[in-house]
């Protein structure tokens, strides 16, 4: 009998469509009183909706509405129902709004202002949008399909597509315009890591010792982390191995580091980043 999942809360959908709206508007607002007026754009859909209002007067909401229909379309076919209708939602709040801050002054005339505070704020409201689960923009969800198709990363599809509209950017708007434009898109960019990914810089530790357990308790004490004790064999001789798997905080690194050396110096450890770490006691050992 295949098993029925739970639907998702009202609770969990109205927090969800909130958020939608607060990203979207965070980022019209960039959009509009930091980018349009310095002549500054964005990468992906939004860049061309950018540039294409420039060339023609098209209103900006409706270009980049009609212009990231066909992705929803196939972000619904292929990613999910839910996906395509929080996107779609976050897309006409920012269709929407956009317009309507025209009648504003922009924020500052600076350039280099511009495009820091712009980048930032822009970033933040795509960031939000992607982390309730949903895109102002349809550039990914092609790079998701296409990656399926041709030995591209979705990284290395949004860099081309990228270079494409910065390239065009700088024949229309002027190549110094189009540098400040990928300073906007780099900004942009991080600030979305850090919203998508986090403030925290989770650290998950791999230790291999024959003193696991002094380890384990010790790490448990000092740190006040649980550890997940796993099972292997090493590769060469086959022996039977206990392996301690960790989650920290960068700044326990010393201290985790100090624990296996004063226990066992010739114990393997690896640590690697974590881009999150949610559920049991994590989050409440963080001070």
């Amino acid at each position: 009998m295949k098993k029925q999942h739970k639907p998702e809360t009202t609770r969990h959908l109205i927090r969800r469509y909130i958020f939608l709206v607060i990203g979207a508007t965070l980022a019209a607002t960039a959009i509009e009183l930091f980018l349009v007026e310095n002549t500054i754009i964005d990468g992906g859909i939004i860049g061309i909706s950018l540039l294409l209002n420039h060339l023609t007067n098209i209103n900006f909401g409706i270009l980049v509405f009609v212009i990231n229909l066909p992705f929803l379309y196939f972000g619904y076919k292929y990613i999910g129902k839910s996906f395509s209708f929080a996107s779609l939602f976050g897309i006409i709040i920012l269709a929407v709004i956009e317009p309507s801050l025209q009648p504003f002054p922009a924020i500052t005339n600076e350039p280099l202002l511009a495009t820091v505070f712009g980048g930032l704020i822009l970033g933040a409201g795509v960031g939000i949008v992607i982390r309730v689960g949903g895109a102002l923009d349809g550039t990914e969800i092609l790079s998701i399909l296409l990656t399926k198709k041709i030995p591209f990363s979705v990284g290395e599809m949004v860099m081309f597509f990228n270079i494409f509209i910065f390239g065009w950017a700088g024949f229309v708007l002027g190549w110094e315009q189009a540098m400040y434009s990928i300073l906007t898109y780099y900004i942009a960019s991080k600030t979305i890591d850090a919203i998508t990914q986090g403030f925290n810089d989770t650290k998950a530790a791999i230790i291999v010792s024959d003193q696991y357990e002094e380890i384990a308790d010790t790490i448990n004490q000092r740190l006040g982390r649980t550890v997940t004790r796993l099972h292997g064999q090493g590769g060469f001789f086959g022996e039977e191995k206990d392996i301690i798997y960790v989650v920290i905080i960068r700044l326990e690194i010393s201290k985790l580091k100090d624990i296996i050396y004063e226990i066992d110096p010739n114990a393997f450890t690896t640590i690697m980043d974590a881009q999150e770490a949610r559920g049991g006691k994590f989050k409440s050992a963080i001070h």
